[in-house]
């Protein structure tokens, strides 16, 4: 491999949010942070040495998106995801959860119900309740080890007062790549009733070796394109959430107006300096990093399965399609939902998410984050089997 994703990195005094928040989350600093959704790899050099390259000019002016920004987005876009995008389709966004609370205030009005499939990216609940939207559950199924959707209960959960579903594509925390087949279904039944679909695809660029490729919603049919909002980013996999850079698709015009509108009245459409260098950066240079980090996460999560299948009996993984995120489920321990995550972070030491954050079917569960050294994944593993091993001898 020509990148080191072994190197432990100590991110304390960064005021990384995976290590400062431990004290408030977990009742202790002394624990190995597996919660946050970024990653413990070093940055990718050729995003920090574009950002050092701007840096040896003495001036951090106002700066636009530059011209290569948007063809280098299209053309990954085109390679990856077989998607052909024209350039009016697209803009910057800055931040995808931002861009979910755009979407929610642009298309639709106080009051209105708004569908989520849980367990779900937590964001989602904030954005509806907080801008008074009426939140409505599409608990997904597990079948066989993974998620699967629930079409005939979404069906039910529409009634006249439903504008939008908004849809995790890949699926998090669960890791699930939806397939093609599976998004038309879910088009279907949306279309009988004229919803908008809003899909946060922020790991469609991490499907793991070996599994389907990533399906845009956008992409299933004609009327999927002419009712969705797309958001797409490379700082999930590039490991620079702190530049806050994305993007949105919107084939349709109208939709692409009153979302696009919004964003110029709320001076919410630009970004800065850094956020542009970064994707361009990543988007120009970031195959190779991509597809070794990808091949090191997969080895992560085998080495958690078989860790726990053969060590700690109690606690399985849900193996994800897509991301770094690996969904526990840890019913077999006899714990409460809170009870079960004092035990990890106090008894073993490990600062996973609680699962009941994700909504409903989060109840008995964790999710755990392997994008680390394996190194710190094998000793968080350890300290898990030491603090079950002697559970079980009390």
């Amino acid at each position: 491999m020509t990148y080191n994703f072994d190197e432990i990195i100590d991110r304390k005094g960064t005021n990384a949010i995976k290590t400062d928040r431990c004290k408030l989350l977990f009742g202790t600093e002394d624990v190995l942070p597996l919660w946050v959704a970024d990653m413990d790899f070093r940055t990718p050099d050729f995003i920090l040495d574009a950002i050092k390259k701007r840096l040896d000019h003495p001036i951090l002016g106002y700066t636009g998106t530059g011209k290569d920004f948007y063809p280098l987005m299209q053309k990954w876009i085109a390679e990856h995801h077989q998607w052909d995008i024209k350039r009016e389709w697209i803009g910057f966004l800055p931040g995808i959860v931002p861009g979910l609370a755009f979407a929610v205030q642009s298309l639709t009005q106080p009051g209105d119900e708004i569908i989520v499939q849980p367990p779900v990216y937590y964001p989602f609940f904030n954005v509806i309740k907080n801008n008074k939207r009426t939140l409505i559950y599409n608990e997904l199924k597990e079948e066989n080890g993974r998620f699967v959707m629930d079409t005939g209960d979404l069906e039910k959960k529409i009634s006249n007062k439903t504008k939008m579903l908004i849809l995790c594509n890949p699926h998090n925390p669960g890791g699930r790549v939806w397939t093609k087949s599976e998004l038309a279904k879910m088009a279907e039944v949306c279309q009988k009733h004229d919803i908008i679909i809003v899909s946060d695809e922020i790991h469609a660029d991490m499907v793991l070796p070996g599994n389907t490729r990533h399906t845009p919603f956008a992409t299933v049919s004609e009327w999927a394109a002419n009712h969705s909002v797309t958001f797409m980013a490379p700082t999930k996999v590039f490991n620079m959430p702190g530049l806050v850079s994305s993007g949105y698709i919107i084939p349709e015009p109208k939709l692409r107006e009153r979302f696009a509108s919004f964003l110029e009245a709320s001076e919410m459409n630009s970004g800065n300096i850094f956020a542009y260098i970064g994707a361009m950066a990543a988007y120009e240079h970031g195959e190779a990093w991509r597809l070794e980090m990808l091949d090191y996460v997969q080895q992560n999560i085998e080495f958690v399965n078989n860790f726990v299948k053969a060590n700690v009996p109690q606690v399985e993984a849900m193996i994800p399609e897509a991301s770094f995120l690996v969904w526990l489920n840890c019913e077999k321990l006899g714990m409460s939902t809170e009870d079960l995550h004092k035990f990890f972070s106090l008894k073993a030491g490990l600062g996973l998410n609680k699962g009941t954050i994700f909504g409903p079917g989060g109840e008995y569960h964790l999710r755990l984050n392997v994008a680390c050294s394996r190194k710190i994944l094998e000793q968080a593993m350890q300290q898990l089997k030491t603090a079950v091993d002697k559970l079980q001898q009390a």
